[in-house]
C-alpha cells in the first residue's frame, strides 16, 4: 500500500488530496484546498509561504510517501503565468524537502487517466473521482483536481521501473 499525495497548484486557491493505493484498488483519505491570503492583503512571499506552511502539515498529518503535481498550464497573461509557476514551485518543492519522491504529470495526461478523455471538463473530473472514489463525495473542482493528479500518479507511478525490469 501507498499513500499518494496530489496537488493541482494554484496561489489563489490550490486543491490538495490524499489517496491510498493497493494492488490496484484506490481510497480515498482526504482532500481539500489551500487560500493562502488575498493578494493585496498579502505580500507574494508571505502568500507562498503560508503556502509551504501548509502543504507541510497536510504531510505531516497524513503522511503520503509520495506526491504527485499537475505541470503548469501555459497562460495567455504572462504575470498570472509567473506567479502560477511561483506557486507551482512551492508544491515541488515542499514535498521534495520532506523527503518524498515528487512527480509531475502534465494536465491532459491527468485527464485521459480519470476520464479516458485528455481534453475533459471539470465536471467530468469531479464525476469521474466521485466514481472511482466514492468515499470523496463531492469536493470542489480544485480539491477533484488534486484527486485525480494523484489517481494519475497511482496509475503510472514506477512504469519506467517496470518496463525497465521486463
Amino acid at each position: 500500500m501507498i499513500r499518494i499525495l496530489g496537488i493541482d497548484p494554484g496561489l489563489k486557491t490550490c486543491g490538495w488530496g490524499v489517496i491510498e493505493s493497493a494492488n490496484g484498488r484506490l481510497s480515498f483519505v482526504a482532500a481539500g484546498i489551500i487560500e493562502p491570503p488575498a493578494k493585496g492583503k498579502a505580500s507574494l512571499a508571505a502568500r507562498l509561504a503560508a503556502l509551504h506552511r501548509e502543504i507541510t502539515a497536510i504531510i505531516a498529518h497524513y503522511g503520503p510517501a509520495e506526491a504527485a503535481v499537475e505541470e503548469t498550464f501555459v497562460n495567455n497573461n504572462p504575470r498570472a503565468a509567473l506567479t502560477l509557476g511561483q506557486a507551482r514551485g512551492v508544491c515541488l518543492a515542499t514535498p521534495a524537502l520532506q523527503g518524498l519522491e515528487v512527480a509531475e504529470y502534465a494536465a491532459n495526461k491527468i485527464k485521459k487517466s480519470v476520464t479516458g478523455v485528455g481534453h475533459a471538463d471539470k465536471t467530468q473530473i469531479q464525476a469521474m473521482v466521485k466514481l472511482l472514489l466514492p468515499k470523496a463525495g463531492l469536493q470542489c473542482t480544485d480539491a477533484a483536481d488534486a484527486l485525480a493528479v494523484a489517481i494519475c500518479h497511482a496509475h503510472h507511478r514506477g512504469i519506467s521501473e517496470r518496463i525497465a525490469v521486463a
